[in-house]
């Protein structure tokens, strides 16, 4: 009877380790994200759409199942436009179908959003609607809300969008970041990432995006002049491998609403 014992216990631990196994890998599973940008020409519609993603949106989000949800919009002096970004992190690729689903059946968002959502086609709330997707890092595999002392007026979002002149090139700039460490280095610098990630879909591919955080512009200048004075910066940036990876730079500043939960 014994050799029946030792091999049922082996059986079982073998069996335990297959399972960890997997939730290590389920664990490693990185977040996507959707990154939506609403346009506007007129202070009414802006006024219409805070209204909407405030009173009906973020509440139905958070029914559905997700927990934060930012909401930003550019600082004062920016000349792109009058615009609102929402930032949405999804633990899986089918959670964005899912939710969608889940805001089309909940009765009290399509009430609470009625204006917006019901809106008749002379007189809509927006201009123009661009979606972003994108894939979480390998080095940051879920959005964090940032631990940040100053209001939310004052704080400074950094949306930033890194662009290669090849498909090749923006994989060797997301290696750059994961395998050469650059996430890290700004974690050590204290910059409070939001997330990290690579564009999966979007207007400006093949690119990566991410969004680092300040509690003041001050911050902002004094942070990354300390990275730009970084030995390891240095070091890394000075390397072969990862020259001419990137052909062009966008950085947006932002600040989040007062009811955005980043």
């Amino acid at each position: 009877m014994r050799p029946n014992y030792i091999f049922l216990a082996r059986f079982t631990f073998l069996f335990l380790i297959l399972i960890c196994a997997g939730n290590l890998v389920k664990a490693a599973e990185g977040y996507y994200y959707q990154l939506k940008i609403y346009h506007f020409k007129t202070d009414a519609q802006q006024t219409r759409t805070d209204n909407y993603l405030q009173n009906a949106y973020l509440p139905a989000m958070h029914r559905a199942g997700i927990k934060n949800v930012g909401v930003f919009k550019p600082v004062a002096g920016d000349t792109l436009g009058k615009r609102i970004y929402i930032f949405i992190p999804y633990k899986t690729f089918d959670q964005i179908k899912k939710v969608d689903l889940a805001l089309a059946a909940d009765q009290q968002y399509l009430a609470d959003g009625k204006d917006f959502i019901d809106a008749v086609y002379n007189d809509a709330p927006f201009t123009r609607l661009e979606t972003i997707l994108l894939g979480a890092f390998p080095k940051m595999l879920y959005a964090d809300v940032p631990q940040l002392t100053a209001k939310k007026a004052d704080r400074i979002y950094e949306l930033r969008s890194y662009e290669s002149a090849t498909e090749k090139q923006n994989i060797n700039k997301v290696k750059m970041f994961n395998d050469g460490d650059e996430v890290a280095l700004f974690k050590r610098l204290g910059f409070n990432a939001v997330f990290y990630s690579e564009v999966l879909a979007g207007a400006h591919m093949p690119n990566l995006m991410y969004m680092i955080t300040f509690n003041s512009m001050a911050d902002h200048d004094r942070l990354w002049k300390a990275f730009g004075n970084d030995p390891y910066w240095k070091t890394l940036s000075a390397k072969p491998e990862y020259q001419n990876n990137v052909s062009h730079i966008d950085a947006i500043f932002l600040h989040p609403t007062d009811y955005s939960d980043f």
